[in-house]
């Protein structure tokens, strides 16, 4: 039997302008550009990745491909632009880390818009987790369906639900979010980075396979064909909030560059580590995306590894879909862990002196390191898994999910704020060339934003209520 300690210990203030650094000397920062990419590649490569072969089709030959490079050049810019404000200048102090999304928001453009990206960040991470519950149930359900297909042939009424494989998801995510933060969980993004390359793969080949089957390229240049303009203008808007889901990582980013050891410079890393990240996650979402389409032409699913286009081997459609689930069960945590930091943050500051907030009880294990346990952490990271897990019950529609996500956040999170930081840091003066250009840049991504937002919406409430 373990014994159990009590000690009391208040979490750090982290973030805090008159001691920007209390916490460094606690904070063992031994990241690479390795473990970088592996958590970026955990963070990216998820959810997004299934619905590309249907935003493809929706898009066609021309327009989809382009479409995958355009974000993937969107996200380069948007990364390289962050990672230059991972460190604040002050007359004070030199350079404070930021070490989250809204922090560095605060210190370069002020508490009003902190305020205002806090709540999209939040949101962002929370609806994140929502999508992984869908597409991690999704997937345990197609396993099912699989062998059921593999037995009794494809025509088979194969009908399983998908509630109880959330619950069951969500009592998983809740075990694994008392890991207490980034830094202690390089070996569940190298494992979930490991699982998403294994699957993108099973994807591509698959598609290629199908493709070679068929001694065919299906698809056209304008893609799937629709009863009329204003339905294709629909899928077509709802390709392109899928397709910005599947990119921009913005949120995760500083959280990411924070645990990366120096020298060198920690932003020097991280735009190696982006670009790494990036050129890889494009390979596989053109190879998944085209290949999928290619395939399946008008006929592509909306999740290319659970929509049975493929039934056959099943076992490495089984294979597929058993990775998908591992890795969103470490890329959920990639999402969360933000919103754990923020929030127990904010709790600590607002109530130091509350023994449920900052006591921490210790469980001795023999043979293993001390367990810290932390009554306010259980809790709250608790109702933060039941509330995306009821949600996800509630609307379980998975290309329609993406797509409102992804084109709800694309702009303010991936463009307007990490642009207007990078004036600030770099004291970039109005109508200067560079100011033009990166202006007329988030100009562009917002008119993007707004038509994808607005066909993901009309989706959505066609699934639910059509």
């Amino acid at each position: 039997m373990g014994d159990l300690a009590e000690e009391e210990q208040q979490l750090p203030l982290v973030g805090s302008l008159s001691s920007p650094d209390a916490s460094e000397e606690s904070i063992e920062r031994t990241g690479t550009i390795w473990t970088a990419v592996a958590h970026i590649i955990t963070g990216v490569i998820g959810a997004g990745v299934l619905s590309l072969a249907w935003s493809t089709a929706q898009l066609g030959w021309i327009a989809g491909p382009l479409c995958i490079l355009a974000f993937a050049g969107v996200t380069v810019v948007s990364s390289t632009l962050l990672a230059d404000c991972h460190r604040y200048p002050d007359s004070e102090f030199g350079h404070i880390r930021s070490r989250s999304y809204t922090q560095a928001v605060k210190f370069y453009l002020g508490e009003k818009s902190k305020r205002i990206c806090a709540v999209l960040a939040q949101e962002s991470l929370w609806g994140t987790g929502i999508t992984y519950t869908i597409t991690t149930a999704t997937s345990i359900r197609a396993i099912q369906k699989s062998n059921c297909y593999h037995r009794k042939g494809h025509d088979a009424p194969c009908a399983y639900g998908i509630t109880k494989y959330m619950l069951l998801y969500g009592a998983v995510e809740i075990v694994v979010s008392q890991i207490p933060d980034l830094h202690n969980m390089e070996w569940l993004s190298v494992i979930a980075a490991i699982m998403s390359f294994t699957y993108s793969f099973i994807g591509f080949g698959l598609g290629l396979a199908t493709v070679i089957e068929n001694g065919m390229i299906k698809g056209s240049l304008t893609g799937v064909p629709a009863a009329n303009t204003a339905d294709k203008l629909w899928l077509a808007f709802q390709a392109l909030g899928d397709i910005a889901f599947a990119y921009p990582y913005a949120i995760i980013l500083l959280e990411i560059q924070d645990t990366l050891k120096s020298p060198p410079p920690e932003n020097k890393t991280m735009k190696k580590a982006s670009m790494l990240a990036i050129f890889i996650t494009t390979f596989f979402y053109l190879c998944c995306g085209c290949f999928g389409y290619a395939a399946f032409g008008n006929d592509t699913p909306g999740n290319l590894l659970t929509g049975f286009g493929f039934y056959e081997p099943y076992w490495l459609v089984d294979l597929a879909n058993a990775c998908i689930v591992l890795h969103l069960v470490g890329g959920y945590q990639i999402y969360c862990q933000p919103v754990y930091a923020f929030f127990e943050r904010w709790f600590t500051q607002t109530y130091p002196n509350s023994l449920f907030v900052t006591r921490f009880f210790t469980f001795k294990l023999p043979s293993l390191p001390p367990l810290k346990v932390n009554l306010f952490r259980i809790c709250f990271r608790t109702a933060y898994v039941v509330s995306t897990t009821a949600v996800a019950i509630v609307f379980p529609y998975f290309n329609q999910v993406l797509g409102v996500l992804g084109a709800l956040n694309f702009w303010p999170l991936a463009i307007y704020f990490p642009v207007e930081m990078y004036f600030v840091q770099r004291k970039v003066s109005p109508w200067t060339r560079k100011w033009i250009v990166l202006r007329t840049f988030s100009i562009i991504c917002l008119f993007v934003t707004i038509i994808g937002l607005i066909g993901s919406i009309e989706g959505l409430l066609s699934a639910k209520f059509g």
